[in-house]
């Protein structure tokens, strides 16, 4: 006894199947473009809450793949132009002296680095052509000094007083030999809140999204 088997497919059954996967690389893709741009706007959110400036929040940035199209491996790509700034401030790190010493943090007498940022001892004492002197103290950081005026906006100058009036020993510099920065942001409890809302996302987007 022979049977004869022949397998036929069904064009509505192609027709079925094709829309499918369609719907399935149109919710998979914008799960991944919706979760990328929730993070990143959560990111910023977070950056700006604590008080670190709308530039900070503003090196964030996100990119989605295919830049065009729909794909069942789409993805989402979310990261920072300011990495070291943004990692130091999610990881709260102990940062040392490169040299083994002294870790010179400016007092407000200390005014700014004319190239922006902290000013460091060095270019203080070239701006101003003060010298600094070194006061150590058993409790509490030690100090850089300087002998001169305060200005009217506290910042430390030279004094032209031939008769020293008005000079006072100003602290310019703090010195200490490590500092503990705070950690001000949690970035990954964001980043699990996103991946943790894709799977909803796509099955929603994927019934939604049938034609």
């Amino acid at each position: 006894m022979a049977m004869k088997l022949k397998l036929a497919i069904d064009p509505d059954i192609v027709a079925l199947m094709a829309a499918e996967v369609a719907a399935g690389e149109r919710a998979v893709t914008a799960a991944m473009r919706e979760a990328g741009t929730s993070l990143k706007s959560a990111w910023r959110t977070q950056i700006t809450g604590a008080v670190l400036g709308t530039r900070l929040a503003n090196s964030i940035r996100s990119a989605s793949f295919p830049k065009s199209g729909e794909s069942l491996n789409a993805a989402a790509l979310v990261w920072s132009n300011a990495p070291v700034i943004i990692g130091a401030h999610d990881t709260g790190p102990l940062i040392r002296s490169k040299n083994g010493f002294w870790l010179a943090i400016p007092t407000p007498a200390a005014g700014k680095s004319t190239r922006g940022g902290k000013i460091t001892p060095g270019e203080w004492e070239r701006r101003t052509g003060l010298r600094l002197r070194f006061i150590y103290r058993r409790r509490g950081p030690s100090l850089l000094v300087a002998e001169g005026r305060l200005n009217t906006k506290g910042r430390a100058v030279a004094s032209r007083s031939k008769t020293g009036r008005g000079v006072v020993t100003a602290p310019i510099f703090l010195l200490v030999p490590q500092v503990k920065l705070p950690k001000r942001l949690d970035l990954a409890r964001d980043a699990e809140r996103a991946v943790d809302a894709v799977p909803g996302s796509i099955a929603i987007g994927w019934m939604s999204g049938r034609r």
